[in-house]
């Protein structure tokens, strides 16, 4: 009989490529899952893997009993769903990743809503950038993920995850007040912009790589002084004076900011999504989560007027 845990070590590694971020992504030590894959490639019988220096490569047995591996972990995630749609009471526990943004403007109201109606359902949320968090979700590390989709550049698509749509923000040119920097006073459209110091994500972000490809579409190529992925920390860095930034309506949603939003060519908005594995999508608690996150977002105010 073939172990399944055994079946999803190979199926990781078939994922991840290294004993190593699988041994990391299980909590394992790197040689429990080596003795986990020889003990696999023994019950098989047939020859699983091949040294190319110290990389592990996969035979095209293990290829086909990784996808089998696929197939059968999806089927008794399915079977585990409907149990727990047998029962009256929304239980059991779920993970989710988000990336910041989410996690600030939609994730509080959507927590609350659960812990009322859904007391005795259990939700743990880690802050991951959105296409690793949509890789993670693919291979089992998360239930659900909150990911984005800026215009014209489309996350990976992973075979087996579904997509719900949550809500569209507008993406602003971001000044801070007139006064505050004399060099950001007389900028009326991204063009103006050109000369001024930016704040952007690091690469390879999809924001980053939209960013600069729309500075280049008006003319110019942006000084980016500053990078970081902490979006709040965008917002201190316009309002004081010290950068230009695109920014989508949902991150000052809830708060307060001292900015001048400016509109962009076409008026583009950045697409927020929830995915999950189609085998485990009717999961009640994913299912629960899901449609009052679809609430949220439908009654948060991300369309900001431009100016």
């Amino acid at each position: 009989m073939i172990d399944v845990k055994r079946l999803r070590v190979l199926r990781e590694l078939a994922a991840r490529g290294t004993v190593i971020a699988v041994a990391d992504a299980l909590d394992y030590s790197p040689s429990a899952v080596s003795q986990q894959l020889a003990t696999l490639e023994r019950e098989v019988g047939v020859p699983l893997f091949r040294r190319s220096g110290r990389t592990l490569e996969l035979t095209a047995a293990a290829r086909f009993l990784a996808g089998e591996a696929d197939e059968l972990l999806g089927h008794i995630e399915r079977i585990e769903s409907a149990m727990r749609r047998s029962q009256d009471e929304v239980s059991g526990s779920i993970r989710v990743a988000t990336f910041q943004t989410a996690m600030l403007a939609l994730l509080p109201q959507t927590l609350s809503r659960l812990r009322t109606e859904y007391p005795s359902l259990r939700v743990d949320v880690v802050q991951y950038e959105p296409e690793s968090g949509l890789f993670e979700t693919w291979v089992r590390g998360f239930d659900l993920v909150i990911a984005e989709h800026y215009p014209a550049h489309a996350p990976v698509q992973f075979a087996g995850l579904d997509r719900e749509p949550l809500t569209r923000d507008r993406i602003e040119l971001a000044l801070p007040p007139v006064g505050v920097n004399p060099a950001f006073d007389n900028v009326a459209a991204l063009a103006d912009a050109a000369e001024l110091p930016w704040v952007m994500e690091p690469r390879p972000a999809a924001s980053r790589h939209w960013a600069e490809q729309l500075c280049r579409t008006a003319g110019f190529e942006p000084d980016v002084r500053f990078e970081t992925a902490d979006m709040q920390a965008h917002l201190r860095l316009v309002e004081s004076g010290n950068a230009a930034a695109l920014l989508p309506g949902l991150i000052h949603v809830d708060a307060d900011p001292r900015l001048r939003l400016i509109g962009l060519p076409d008026d583009p908005h950045r697409t927020i999504f929830s995915a999950a594995r189609i085998s485990g999508a009717e999961h009640p608690g994913i299912a629960a989560m899901r449609s009052i996150l679809a609430e949220e977002s439908a009654s948060s105010p991300a369309r900001r007027p431009s100016a």
